[in-house]
Order: structure tokens, then C-alpha cells, then sequence
């Protein structure tokens, strides 16, 4: 079996650079370290910080007033938006702004524009706390546009309006152009910006790329992540035997026994400790080690029951679900 594994696959530049911060942080003495929602999309991740001692709140309101002077907060990758900045200053709060550089720049996108007058629009997850984050950039809020019906019903609130276009850094690409494309034909003056973070336009291409390529396709990802689920899709695709999991205990091995060509890749919040792990289980050596564990073990003087499957002059070959078949020699009676 040969095994492809992306180039792109795990943490990006802005993941890494969150992560780290919590960890130099736990590094110093004297602080107790808080995340303004999980650092990154990954249980494993989380709870090794948790085991660390690290909070995940969801509002900086949830740090004790007594304990402020000892605390300090990281603002994910995601960003927030400028009112929670406001809070933390007002608060006195010490934090650390770990917001991907990439995000950062839309925030200051989006504040130049909307002060400008233009109306703002985020093509992207709702949901998401980086989409999120975005809006609270906008003077005067914004649209998020995520689906094709989202477009074909947006209307700007004065048709007079310009408009300004962002997107999230790890929304797809290819879906990214289509709607763009549907707010175009409306007639409204737009301007676009393509704020798709280069990483993961380059992971999804790159995912793309292997999954028509190989005979099965294994995406790792957290649950929660929206990067992870969309290599998912990209990948399903072009390779109808796509996977997802999480770590290598998802990882059914014998499902890839007889394929030929698997492709691997992972999303921007997997660490290189799970995809090395999930490359290495799927190595020819793994499949023989897992083939070994499937057959029985025999020992001396074992009395075993086995299946006849071939009979010659002096010997019977027996099936005993050992790894080698049996051989019961006999001889003719004396006559």
C-alpha cells in the first residue's frame, strides 16, 4: 500500500503561535493562564492545558476580581471583537492577543470600510467564533452570508450603499468565488476582498489534489473544527472512501487491508503527534502486526480443534487459525 500524506497537513502559522503562547506562559511563574473560549478545535490539545492548569472561560467577566492581579488572558487565533478589547483594557485585565495575523487584517479591513460607509459582508460560518469576532469589527454590524440562499436573498440596506466583501480565512475557496459571484450579478457596487488565509486555500487545494489520486482518503480533524470539515467535503469529493477522525482510536485498519493508494491530510488545528501517529499505524508493517494479532496463539501440548483441507498419502493439512496450517503425519498399520 502506498501512503501520500499532505505537506500542508496540521497546525498552521496562526494555530501554532496561539498554542505556544499558552505554553510559554505556563512556563513563567506566578500566572494563572485563562483562554477566552478553547486556544484551538482540539480536545486533545485542550485537555493536556487543562491538566496544566489552564481555564477556558467564555467572558472575561468569569475572572474573579480577586484574582486579577495573578491572571492573564489569551485571546485565541479566532480574535474577538473590539468590545472585548475595550472590556479588558476598562477591566485591567492583563491579556495576551494571540489573533492569526491573517484575522487581525480583516478586523482592520472591515473597521476602515465601515467607517467609510460601506455596508459589510462576511462570507462564512455564522457560527463561528472567528466570523464572530469579524462583526464586532463593524461600526454599524454586518451581513454573513454562508450558503448560496444567503446570497440570493441578501439586499444591502440602502441600494446606494457600496458594499464590502470579506470572507473567513478558512472558508472554501471554490464556494468562496460562487457566491461572490451570485452578489456580482445583483448589480450592487461591491468590493471584494479575499481574505482566505494562503494556508488554507493552499491545504484545500492540496487535499484536493491527492483525494483524486488515491483509493481512500483519512482527513484528521477535531469534530469542532470547521477547517477539518471542510477538507472533509473537499475531499468526499473527489474520493468517495474519504474518513474523518479525530485521533488514531477512530481508525479502522482493516478497512484499508486491500487498498492501494491512501491519501492523508489534516486540519489546521491537528498537531503533527496525531498525524504522524495515524501515518505510522497505516504502514505495511502495521497491516502485517495487525494481521498477527488476528491469529490464535498455540502452545506445546495444546489440544486445538481445525478444519481438514487437504489429504495426502501421509499427512492431513489442517486449517487451526494459526498463522501457518497444520500437519498431522500418519503412517499405514503394519500389515
Amino acid at each position: 500500500m502506498t501512503i501520500k500524506c499532505a505537506d500542508s497537513a496540521g497546525f498552521c502559522f496562526g494555530v501554532k503561535r496561539a498554542v505556544d503562547t499558552v505554553y510559554d506562559l505556563l512556563a513563567k511563574e506566578n500566572h494563572k493562564v485563562y483562554t477566552l473560549g478553547p486556544i484551538i478545535h482540539n480536545e486533545q490539545v485542550v485537555e493536556d492545558l487543562a491538566s496544566q492548569g489552564v481555564q477556558v472561560i467564555e467572558h472575561p467577566d468569569e475572572i474573579a476580581k480577586e484574582d486579577r492581579s495573578q491572571a492573564i488572558l489569551v485571546i485565541r487565533s479566532h480574535g474577538v471583537p473590539e468590545s472585548v478589547i475595550h472590556t479588558l483594557k476598562e477591566e485591567k485585565i492583563s491579556f495576551e492577543d494571540a489573533t492569526c495575523p491573517f484575522v487581525k487584517k480583516i478586523h482592520k479591513t472591515v473597521a476602515e470600510y465601515s467607517e467609510k460607509g460601506y455596508e459589510i459582508v462576511i462570507i462564512g460560518s455564522a457560527k463561528h467564533p472567528e466570523v464572530q469576532g469579524i462583526l464586532g469589527w463593524a461600526k454599524n454590524g454586518g451581513t454573513v452570508v454562508e450558503s448560496k440562499e444567503d446570497a440570493l436573498l441578501f439586499k444591502p440596506s440602502k441600494r446606494e450603499k457600496p458594499i464590502c466583501v470579506v470572507a473567513q480565512t478558512t472558508f472554501n475557496y471554490k464556494k468562496f468565488q460562487d457566491l461572490v459571484e451570485i452578489l456580482n450579478k445583483k448589480g450592487y457596487d461591491i468590493g471584494v476582498c479575499n481574505t482566505i488565509c494562503n494556508a488554507t486555500e493552499e491545504r484545500q487545494l492540496e487535499a484536493k489534489s491527492i483525494a483524486k489520486g488515491v483509493d481512500a482518503m483519512v482527513v484528521i480533524g477535531d469534530k469542532q473544527s470547521s477547517n477539518s470539515q471542510k477538507l472533509y467535503e473537499i475531499s468526499k469529493k473527489e474520493c468517495e472512501n474519504t474518513f474523518f477522525v479525530q485521533t488514531l482510536r477512530d481508525l479502522d485498519l482493516k478497512l484499508f487491508e486491500s487498498t492501494g493508494k491512501v491519501g492523508i491530510t489534516a486540519g489546521a488545528s491537528t498537531p503533527q503527534k496525531i498525524i504522524k501517529e495515524v501515518h505510522a499505524s497505516m504502514t505495511e508493517k502495521s497491516f502485517e502486526e495487525l494481521l498477527e494479532e488476528s491469529f490464535v496463539t498455540i502452545h506445546n501440548g495444546e489440544v486445538v480443534k481445525g478444519t481438514v483441507i487437504d489429504v495426502k498419502p501421509d499427512e492431513i493439512i489442517l486449517n487451526i487459525g494459526y498463522k501457518a496450517d497444520g500437519c498431522l503425519l500418519y503412517t499405514s498399520p503394519s500389515p
